[in-house]
């Protein structure tokens, strides 16, 4: 399978990586990301063998949406970052069954948040959601290993959370996020501190430094952000020159 397609794939279910639980009936074998205090323990030597099983949407969303989560997720955290107003338009790459994707529906109302992911139930479970908690500004689209599912300069923010460290050609995958965003536009991407007890294995993990080298490589301008996780961390990254960060501010 082409690497960045098992990205993808890793994004939709890999959005919880960390120590909960595998839904039942879903083997273990290579599904790192969903195991009990083990984080991506099948992982081969050189980290490529980072599929995950897939029973449906249906049981994932016991996982990926388990309320636990937000203890060391804190969305709210992650949110506040991007600096949200009520009318823009959001992506949320690798949305999965929609943790982050209803959040950001509520936090942009007169606005829209456009939701991709690769695995078609996926998108089916994530627009039904969105009629059933009563969400129009929310809609899933399919992605491809080519494709992102994003018009040109159509969006003014993009979240992408726990994909990066599996990206093979991680500056053309950047350059083509850049390539969505708006005037005035920002991508934000969460992903895991080379040191902590959720994520990947160490020889998968990048680092901060190295995340925003790879940003500025494909023509963005990119920093760490001054907001912290427990586990992760965040970089933001501009077509146009960034302000600078005040203690505090974000």
């Amino acid at each position: 399978m082409n690497r960045l397609l098992a990205a993808f794939f890793v994004a939709t279910l890999g959005g919880a990586c960390g120590s909960i639980s595998t839904p039942a009936g879903i083997s273990t074998a290579d599904s790192g990301a969903h195991q009990e205090a083990r984080p991506h323990e099948n992982e081969n030597e050189n980290g490529n063998e980072h599929m995950h099983a897939f029973v449906s949407a249906d049981e994932w969303t016991k996982v990926l949406d388990d309320p636990a989560r937000d203890e060391w997720q804190r969305p709210a955290d992650v949110l506040h970052a991007l600096e949200l107003t009520p009318t823009m338009i959001v992506a949320d790459v690798g949305a999965g069954t929609g943790y982050f994707a209803v959040r950001l529906a509520r936090a942009v109302p007169a606005g829209e948040v456009i939701a991709t992911d690769v695995a078609p139930d996926m998108v089916r479970f994530l627009n039904e959601r969105a009629r059933h908690e009563q969400l129009p500004n929310l809609r899933a689209v399919r992605a491809t290993h080519t494709e992102l599912g994003l018009a040109p300069r159509s969006v003014d923010r993009i979240l992408i959370v726990h994909v990066w460290h599996h990206l093979a050609d991680r500056v053309d995958y950047a350059r083509s996020l850049a390539a969505a965003l708006r005037p005035g536009g920002r991508l934000f991407i969460v992903d895991f501190n080379l040191e902590g007890r959720r994520g990947p294995p160490a020889n998968m993990r990048v680092a901060p430094e190295v995340l925003v080298a790879e940003l500025e490589e494909a023509g963005l301008a990119a920093r760490v952000s001054l907001v912290a996780l427990p586990d992760q961390y965040i970089v933001e990254a501009s077509l146009e020159p960034l302000e600078q960060q005040e203690p505090g501010s974000t």
